[in-house]
C-alpha cells in the first residue's frame, strides 16, 4: 500500500473569507443552519428591522408578500433606511447597512439613542440576508427622494440611484430571493409566515401585520394580524371561557445590571396569566422575538410559581403528612402564561435569538412574579384555593402514575416470561426486534385461524376476549392492573 503524501501546512495555508463569502460559505454561523430553518431566519432579519421602526413609533403597518418563486417582499412605512454619504464613516450608509457585517444604528440603544427596545442588535441582519440572496432590490422613500439599490449574489450592481419623488409616505421596501447556492432549501411554508406574523402582532399591540400569499393561480390571498391589547387579547383567545381562574395582566419596569461593573439598563416586563384544567400553554418573548428555548424567563417562571404556590399550600395545610412538595410540571399542566419582556441591553444565546441569558432580567422576573402571586392569592382567596387544589391534584396524579409505572416495570421484568407466563401467547422465531410483529386477535377461534395463516418467522399472536377496558375513561392505576393489558405490553 502506497504511503500517504504529506500535505504542506505553511504560512500560506491560512486564509480569510472576504465580502459576501463571509456569509455565503458559512451561513449556519449567522442563521443557525444552512437548511430551511436558516432560510426562515434570514427572512425574519428583514421583518425585524421593520418591526423595530414601527415599535419606535414610525409607521403602524408592515406588509409581507411571499411569491410563488420563493421570493419575499417586506414593506414598512417607517422613516426609510438612511443610504446617503456618512461623513463620520467616510462611506455611504447603504454600504454600511447592506455590505458590512456589524454595522447599524442600534448599538447606542442603551444610551438614549434610537431603537431603545430593539429586536435587531448586532448589525448583521440586512447585510447577511442580502449576502445570502440570489438578488435583492431595495426601494427607499425619505427626505423627498426615492432611492433604489440592486444586488446580485451579494454584490452591488449599478450603485445608488436617487430621484426626487412627490410621494409623502416614507418607508423601506425590500424584495429578494434566498439563494439555493447558500441554503439547501428555500421553499418556506405559508404556515411559517402566518405563525411569525401572528406572534409579532401579539407582542406589538396596534401594529398591523399584513401577509400576502401568491397562490398557484398567481392571485394574492391576504390575511391581517392585529391585537389591540397585545398579550391580554391573546390569552383571552387561548382560554376562552374554559378557565379555572380568569386571565390577569401584570406589568412593571425595572432598572439594574448583570454585574456591579456592567452598565445599568432598563427592563419592561409584561405577563398575561390564567389557570385552566382544559388547556395549558406557555410562551416567552423578548424584544418581540419568540424565545423558543426560553432561557431566563422560563427559569424565572419555574422558580416564582413553584415557590409561591408551595408557600400557599404549606401555610394552608394542603399537604398531607409526609407528602412531598410540588414540582413545576404540576403547575405547568394547568398554567396559561404569555410573557413579553423588553430590555435596552440583551444577551441572546446567539444570532437566532431563541433564548436570553441576562442575570438581572431573571432576578427582576422572579422578584416581580413572586410579589404579584403573593398579592393575588391574598386578594383573591377563591382563585388561590382553586389553583392550589388543581396543582395538588396534578401532583398526586403524576405520582400515582409514576408509582404504577415503576410497579409495572418490576412486574414485567421480574415475573413475565413471554413463552410461558402469558397464557395462549404464540411467539415467532426471529429475535430481530426491528422485524418482530404481534397480532392481537379476538378469542381462541381467531387464534386458530390466524396461527396457520401467519408467517411464523416474524409474526407472533396473542388472543384477547372482546371489550377489555375503556382506557379513555379509566385512570392509570386501573389500566395497569388489567392482566390482559399488562400481558400485551
Amino acid at each position: 500500500m502506497a504511503a500517504k503524501k504529506a500535505k504542506n501546512y505553511g504560512n500560506e495555508s491560512i486564509t480569510k473569507l472576504k465580502g459576501a463569502d463571509r456569509v455565503r460559505k458559512r451561513p449556519a454561523v449567522i442563521f443557525g443552519s444552512d437548511g430551511i430553518e436558516g432560510c426562515e431566519h434570514s427572512i425574519f432579519e428583514i421583518i425585524s428591522n421593520s418591526i423595530d421602526e414601527a415599535r419606535d413609533g414610525n409607521g403602524d403597518k408592515i406588509i409581507v408578500t411571499y411569491y410563488q418563486d420563493n421570493s419575499v417582499e417586506v414593506e414598512d412605512f417607517g422613516r426609510g433606511c438612511p443610504v446617503d454619504y456618512n461623513n463620520a464613516e467616510q462611506c455611504y450608509n447603504w454600504e454600511l447597512v447592506y455590505c458590512e457585517l456589524y454595522a447599524g444604528g442600534k448599538y447606542k440603544n442603551n444610551e438614549s439613542g434610537d431603537y431603545e427596545y430593539s429586536l435587531g442588535l448586532n448589525g448583521l441582519g440586512a447585510c447577511a440576508t442580502q449576502y445570502s440572496s440570489e438578488y435583492t432590490d431595495v426601494e427607499i422613500y425619505r427626505d423627498g427622494f426615492k432611492y433604489n439599490l440592486h444586488f446580485e449574489k451579494g454584490e452591488n450592481v449599478g450603485g445608488l440611484k436617487k430621484e426626487e419623488t412627490t410621494r409623502k409616505k416614507t418607508g423601506t421596501k425590500t424584495k429578494w430571493r434566498p439563494d439555493l447556492d447558500v441554503f439547501t432549501d428555500i421553499a418556506v411554508s405559508r404556515e411559517y409566515f402566518e405563525d411569525v406574523l401572528k406572534k409579532q402582532a401579539i407582542v406589538n399591540p396596534n401594529i398591523s401585520f399584513v401577509f400576502r400569499y401568491q397562490n398557484e393561480a398567481g392571485k394574492f390571498e391576504e390575511n391581517t394580524y392585529f391585537y389591540e391589547n397585545g398579550i391580554s387579547d391573546y390569552i383571552g383567545e387561548i382560554v376562552g371561557t374554559d378557565y379555572l381562574t380568569p386571565p390577569r395582566f401584570w406589568q412593571c419596569e425595572r432598572k439594574g445590571r448583570d454585574r456591579d461593573d456592567k452598565p445599568e439598563y432598563k427592563v419592561k416586563l409584561s405577563f398575561a396569566v390564567a389557570f385552566s384544567n382544559k388547556v395549558a400553554q406557555i410562551e416567552y418573548y423578548h424584544n418581540s422575538s419568540f424565545l423558543e428555548h426560553g432561557g431566563v424567563p422560563d427559569k424565572a417562571v419555574q422558580t416564582a410559581f413553584v415557590s409561591q404556590i408551595d408557600a400557599y399550600l404549606k401555610s394552608n395545610n394542603k399537604y398531607q403528612k409526609g407528602e412531598s412538595k410540588i414540582k413545576y410540571i404540576d403547575v405547568q399542566d394547568c398554567l396559561v402564561l404569555i410573557s413579553s419582556s423588553f430590555s435596552t441591553l440583551t444577551s441572546y444565546e446567539n444570532q437566532t435569538k431563541k433564548a436570553i441569558t441576562n442575570k438581572f432580567i431573571y432576578e427582576a422576573m422572579v422578584d416581580f412574579l413572586k410579589h404579584q402571586l403573593e398579592v393575588y392569592f391574598i386578594e383573591n382567596p377563591d382563585d388561590a384555593l382553586k389553583i392550589a387544589e388543581q396543582v395538588v391534584l396534578n401532583k398526586r396524579s403524576r405520582e400515582s402514575a409514576e408509582k404504577t409505572k415503576q410497579n409495572l416495570k418490576k412486574k414485567l421484568a421480574g415475573n413475565i416470561d413471554l413463552s410461558n407466563m402469558v397464557q395462549k401467547f404464540v411467539d415467532c422465531r426471529t429475535k430481530d426486534l426491528s422485524r418482530r410483529e404481534i397480532y392481537i386477535v379476538e378469542g381462541d377461534s381467531a387464534l386458530g385461524a390466524c396461527k396457520t395463516a401467519r408467517d411464523s418467522e416474524f409474526q407472533a399472536i396473542i388472543p384477547v376476549r372482546g371489550k377489555i377496558l375503556n382506557c379513555l375513561k379509566a385512570d392509570y392505576g386501573k389500566i395497569f392492573k388489567n392482566d390482559i393489558i399488562t400481558d400485551i405490553i
